[in-house]
Order: C-alpha cells, then structure tokens, then sequence
C-alpha cells in the first residue's frame, strides 16, 4: 500500500513514546514508520484510527467480540506503568491490535489502578467501566512496515504495510492518563 509522497513524512523516534522505549531497552531498530495524513489512510483503518474515541471500544464494535490484552513487556517507573501488548478477541483469540502504552498511574483511583496491573483489561474498558471522565486525542497517524516482532504478535505470515496511531488520554484536569501507539494488522473491510 503505498500513498503520494507528500502523505508521509518520517517520525521522530521521540514521537513513537513509549513504542521506542521498548525497542530501546532491547537495543533493536524501530521499524519504518512513516507519518500519513488521516485522508491517506485507506479503510477499514480510517474508520478505526482516525477519531477521538478510545480504541478498546472501537474494535469491540468492529470485531463484534470483546477484548484481552497480552502483555508482551512491561515495566514500572515510579507511577508510571509501561506495557507492550497485543490485544486479542475473546470470540477467537486472533490479534487485533499491537500496541505500547504508558499508563500515569497516580492518576487513577485505587480500584482502576489494580485492575490495569492485572493485565487482562484493556484500558479503554477499565475507564468506562470506572467511569472515568476522560478525552482521547489522535497526535499521529502512520504507516509501518512490521518487524519481526510485530509481525509475530500480529500472527502475520509476511510483513505488510499496516497502519497505527499515537494517541493522548487526559483525564477531566487536562492531564495525561496514558500515551499509546496502537497499530492494527492487516484488515478487510466488512
């Protein structure tokens, strides 16, 4: 899949917070990720991607199944919670999403914060679920060619082009809940 030139543009790895901190902490290359103008993102990704909504509900919907997480890595600073994770349907186990998420925990109630330690809940339910008020904002889209890591954690058989996005979660102070990359495997609209 490949879009005009003027859609991409390289990201920064420090625009990749917190997927970088994990490939930093193996000493392993990124893999290419180019930023992409939301009107380039072709469907069914537009339509998961490319909104202000939070993305556990959104491929609920999509995928008619609630969601687990897997955690692949994680990792405690202080009150920051960091986790790679693939996020799997429970209708079938398939991979819906890998991501890397940093989670501000100090800023969750107790009953929420042991739920997102426990590593089975996505966050997106944990805060509906909590009520917690909260607004999602989309910082980047992009398209990346998976490594070997993704690939595997997606269950791809070859790399192909796939899409993802870096978003923010504030809660109602305007202040960070979580920063996540989220990036989808290979879709076919339904």
């Amino acid at each position: 899949m490949k879009a005009d030139a003027a859609a991409h543009k390289s990201i920064a790895t420090d625009n990749l917070f917190p997927l970088a901190e994990f490939y930093a902490r193996t000493s392993l290359a990124l893999p290419a990720i180019t930023r992409i103008r939301p009107d380039a993102i072709p469907e069914p990704y537009r339509s998961l991607l490319v909104h202000s909504k939070d993305m556990t509900p959104t491929l609920e919907r999509y995928h008619v199944s609630d969601l687990y997480i897997h955690a692949l890595s994680t990792e405690r600073r202080g009150t920051d919670y960091f986790r790679e994770v693939v996020l799997h349907r429970a209708s079938d186990d398939a991979p819906v999403e890998f991501g890397a998420i940093c989670i501000h925990l100090d800023r969750f109630s107790p009953e929420a914060r042991w739920m997102v330690l426990q590593e089975k809940v996505p966050l997106g339910r944990i805060l509906s679920d909590q009520a917690t008020p909260h607004v999602t904002r989309a910082l980047d889209y992009f398209q990346v060619e998976p490594d070997l890591i993704i690939c595997e954690a997606l269950k791809l058989p070859a790399p192909v082009s796939l899409f993802g996005r870096r978003a923010l979660l504030i809660d109602a102070q305007n202040q960070p809940l979580s920063q996540a990359v989220e990036i989808l495997p290979l879709l076919v609209a339904h």
